[in-house]
């Protein structure tokens, strides 16, 4: 039995991944968490529940208690959280040393929500360290050099965009627009075209198979099953590579906006060196094809993909625990008990 476990959690709004330090990323969930109504029980968590989003009766509701990077049920959020926490370690004496990972444009009463829902699932310490931070260290780069990095992570409900040097965020920004809202742009832009409705998790799969933010070289079709919504009767369509590009274009134009007004922010000697380096893109949307290459278009940067981009933000999270005194004079929040 280990005394004491310090833990990363990367809180997003499309899924958690918790980091156990000296293990690395022991646990992967979408966060979502289905509850019996009558009896306020928790029925599946996870994976489990996601399946049923969508297809519950009446007394059972699937939730994702996490909207746009933020706690949006703050009850719900705490028993999840204590549940993955319970799930990713094994017993310990001491309570865990947490270190949470949030957006960078949330407020102080959304921090202070993470917070307290940590400590009351279990944390003795609880840190927060933004978003861009995690994503840079996850992605391998050495943020305390002076050398500007300029940073883009596209989570589920927030992308962030950060300018890095010697070890904090020079210039950033921080838009609740991300993949939540591409599946919901293709769940419009289906009904808008096909007269079909699609759930969510169908339009999810629409964008991970087929989804482009920029032309693809041979136009790609995939079968949707919906509702009609003249007949109300089952359907099914074949949907194109091009549907996904009309159907992405306003939540990716938000996206390269978000990039290029930081980048009209950023000191002239940062410029440089992001043009010199290039760009770093993390979280799930950089898989998006196509992504890079728009990005690159607009700017005239070139634009890498991280290794593993939807592990990054948890990785650079688990590994910041191990210079938690250096993380403290970067000045990232503390709060818990000593």
């Amino acid at each position: 039995m280990a005394l004491r476990s310090d833990v990363g959690i990367d809180l997003g709004t499309a899924s958690i991944l918790v980091y156990v330090k000296g293990k690395g990323v022991v646990l992967k969930e979408p966060s979502v968490v289905a509850i019996d109504q009558y009896t306020n029980k928790f029925l599946a968590v996870g994976e489990e529940a996601r399946q049923m989003l969508g297809r519950t009766p009446g007394n059972i509701v699937a939730i994702r208690p996490l909207k746009n990077g933020v706690i949006s049920d703050y009850e719900i959020t705490e028993r999840m959280l204590r549940y993955f926490i319970r799930k990713s370690m094994n017993k310990t004496i001491f309570k865990p040393r947490i270190i949470v990972c949030v957006p960078s444009g949330i407020t102080d009463v959304e921090r202070r929500a993470v917070v307290e829902a940590c400590q009351h699932a279990g944390a003795i310490k609880t840190y927060i360290i933004e978003e861009p931070i995690a994503a840079a260290i996850g992605a391998g780069i050495d943020i305390t050099e002076p050398d500007g990095n300029m940073v883009i992570d596209i989570g589920g409900g927030t992308t962030d965009v950060a300018v890095i040097a010697l070890g904090g965020i020079v210039v950033n920004t921080s838009i609740r627009v991300a993949g939540d809202d591409c599946d919901e742009a293709i769940t419009k832009y289906i009904r808008k075209k096909y007269n079909m409705m699609i759930g969510e998790r169908s339009a999810e799969n629409l964008k991970i198979s087929i989804g482009c933010a920029y032309p693809v070289e041979e136009e790609r079709y995939e079968a949707v099953k919906g509702r009609n919504l003249l007949t109300g009767l089952p359907m099914t369509v074949d949907v194109s590579t091009s549907d996904m590009l009309e159907a992405l274009r306003d939540p990716i134009h938000e996206i390269t906006e978000a990039v290029h007004s930081v980048l009209e922010r950023t000191p002239p000697e940062l410029a440089s060196d992001i043009g010199n380096k290039g760009i770093v893109m993390t979280g799930g949307g950089a898989l998006l094809y196509g992504m890079d290459k728009l990005i690159s278009k607009r700017t005239g940067i070139e634009v890498r993909i991280a290794d593993n981009p939807v592990e990054c933000v948890a990785v650079g999270t688990g590994k910041s625990l191990e210079w938690l005194k250096s993380l403290e004079i970067a000045g990232a929040e503390i709060h818990g008990r000593k």
